[in-house]
């Protein structure tokens, strides 16, 4: 049987495909959780003439109050109220407080949904019946309406302000076919909202807390990334040229395809100017790029590429690069996990670039889940056949310390940018630290920013402090060399 979709595609995924017709769903949350936006949400995206939307409301808020509070967002449509969307309050009905009353609430819902067959039935809020009747009626009143309303092809959403509690007890998450509890969490700088499907009968959901954020376009939901980690991977078979000079010969060739290479290097070595090199390369060779960052705004990296002859405006115009801003106040891993998926989706976009993964990790605050996180979110790149460069920043003076906390290993390959120390100038230097399944030149080579952009040198043939144990600097010169 189709199931009826939510109207949020993220949502569908996380739900199997949808909800199944005929099936009672509870979502439960906190005020300010979302319910009442998700669910109305809901309402506009699937009803129609034929097959209406109801929704209920119980003693909660005024239906002019609910509108008013609607309008503002793109998916309300004054139009649909009434033949589409039909509001229906019960609050008269529930003033007899006796179980007559509960009974005639039932009939109310049954009957609509028997009767006028509508896509999807919405009782807003479920929590509050308990005020009026007994435990035992209350169980017994939704056990014939859920029985009676899955004869009907019409899905049941009961809201309710449920605790935990609620949840291990309520005679509704017995009785129900699927639970999706909602989560508000109060944390500096910016709040977070959650969405977990602790049940779902039929369906093979997505687990875990999914990022929810609710803005003026109304109820949005990402994925996590961890809940559809690839099993495999197929390797790629050919180069991706980094269009840096120098750098594709000491990496035999280029990068692997699809591989995630990671740039090491302390602050003003090149990080950014290299990976804008790495997007300039694509897109000369008609590929698609996603560029990512969190300090540099997407005007400063646009003039940035211009400097060096590179026509990121052009490319933006056309749909060919997409250069996506994130300010670390509001930088939430599910939600920049979802612009890289659904970028790579069809498999035109490339190159992808993330500048810079150490402010990534600390502006998250999710130390306890970054390793998983950053796990699955290569597998995914690496899934989509787009090659991923990474930048990192280390310490700018005395020895380099990894700033990873051990988690190189997840990268194909690990390129090391380091200051260099000639007599009374300071000099900049590469290295490739790694390459998984490749062989690469070990030597330590000067680098250079010049108009062009960053370029590779020659060979370095004596310089010590290499493997970070002091500044990197070369070995004694003959007295000549310097001016002392």
């Amino acid at each position: 049987m189709k199931r009826l979709s939510s109207g949020l595609a993220d949502l569908d995924l996380i739900l199997g495909g949808g909800l199944q017709r005929g099936s009672m769903v509870v979502v439960a949350g906190p005020p300010g959780s979302g319910k009442t936006i998700l669910a109305q949400q809901m309402c506009f995206a699937n009803a129609t003439v034929e097959h209406k939307a109801v929704y209920y409301t119980t003693l909660s808020e005024p239906h002019s109050k609910l509108v008013e509070h609607l309008s503002g967002f793109p998916f309300f449509d004054p139009e649909a109220l009434g033949p589409k969307v039909e509001y229906v309050h019960l609050g008269d009905r529930l003033r007899d407080t006796g179980k007559g009353a509960l009974d005639l609430l039932i009939d109310e819902v049954v009957r609509r949904a028997l009767d006028d067959q509508p896509a999807l039935v919405v009782i807003d809020s479920t929590k509050m019946l308990r005020d009026f009747v007994s435990d035992h009626t209350l169980r017994m009143a939704l056990y014939d309406l859920t029985s009676r309303v899955a004869h009907s092809r019409a899905v049941l959403l009961l809201l309710g302000e449920y605790s935990a509690d609620d949840m291990q007890t309520g005679a509704e998450f017995a009785l129900a076919d699927g639970i999706i509890q909602l989560t508000h969490e109060s944390r500096e700088p910016v709040d977070r909202r959650g969405l977990r499907v602790v049940k779902l009968r039929a369906a093979a959901h997505l687990s875990g807390t999914h990022a929810v954020h609710i803005t003026a376009d109304g109820f949005q939901v990402y994925p996590r990334v961890e809940s559809f980690l690839p099993e495999t991977v197929a390797p790629g078979s050919g180069r991706t040229p980094s269009g840096i000079p120098g750098l594709d010969a000491l990496m035999g060739g280029g990068i692997p395809e699809g591989d995630a290479t990671l740039v090491l290097g302390a602050c003003g070595v090149g990080k950014t100017i290299s990976s804008l090199r790495f997007v300039a390369e694509g897109l000369a060779r008609g590929e698609r790029g996603l560029h990512i960052t969190f300090q540099d705004t997407v005007d400063q990296l646009t003039y940035m590429a211009g400097t060096f002859g590179w026509d990121f405006e052009a490319a933006r115009a056309a749909d060919q690069l997409v250069i996506s801003h994130v300010p670390m106040g509001s930088l939430d891993l599910d939600v920049l996990a979802s612009v890289i998926r659904h970028r790579i989706a069809d498999g035109a976009t490339t190159r992808i670039v993330i500048d810079s993964l150490d402010a990534m990790t600390n502006a998250a605050r999710e130390t306890h889940r970054f390793p998983a996180y950053l796990r699955s979110l290569l597998g995914v790149v690496r899934d989509a056949g787009a090659s991923l460069w990474v930048t990192s920043e280390t310490t700018t003076f005395g020895p380099v310390q990894d700033p990873l906390a051990g988690l190189m290993y997840l990268f194909d390959n690990v390129i090391q940018l380091r200051y260099l120390e000639h007599c009374t100038e300071i000099g900049r230097a590469l290295n490739v630290l790694k390459m998984r399944s490749s062989r690469h030149d070990h030597s330590m080579h000067a680098c250079h920013i010049t108009d062009d952009g960053f370029t590779v040198g020659d060979k370095l043939g004596r310089v010590t402090g290499m493997l970070g144990w002091s500044v990197l600097r070369d070995c004694p010169p003959p007295a000549s060399d310097c001016i002392r």
